[in-house]
């Protein structure tokens, strides 16, 4: 039920959200559980949590290749960035700098392409 929720809510879905949706189909499911269960799947790679600045972290199902995202600080909106944008930029700061990145997931902040319009 836990991985159902996750799946209808979408990309970005917050623990509250998932709870919600869990307890309409079963009324005495504990919160606790919840986060525990969404500990479980991040740890069997089924799901992938992730901090965008909301003040909690969201979750989603794993996919094939990571993604990173593009919050916009005015109106909130996520976007997903394909790992193959970025990763040229891992593979600079590697041969340029001696750096290896060994995150797999990034988080950049900034204006969408609505907002940096209206403030021009």
């Amino acid at each position: 039920m836990i991985l159902d929720a996750i799946c209808e809510g979408g990309e970005h879905v917050t623990p509250e959200e998932i709870y919600r949706r869990v307890k309409a189909k079963a009324p005495t499911i504990n919160p606790a559980t919840v986060y525990r269960a969404l500990e479980f799947f991040c740890s069997l790679g089924l799901v992938v949590s992730a901090d965008i600045g909301i003040g909690q972290k969201v979750y989603e199902i794993a996919g094939d290749t990571p993604h990173h995202h593009l919050v916009c600080r005015a109106c909130g909106t996520v976007q997903s960035l394909a790992h193959a944008e970025v990763a040229p930029f891992f593979a600079h700061l590697e041969q340029a700098m001696g750096f290896r990145v060994e995150t797999d997931h990034l988080v950049l902040f900034g204006l969408c392409r609505q907002c940096a319009g209206q403030s021009s």
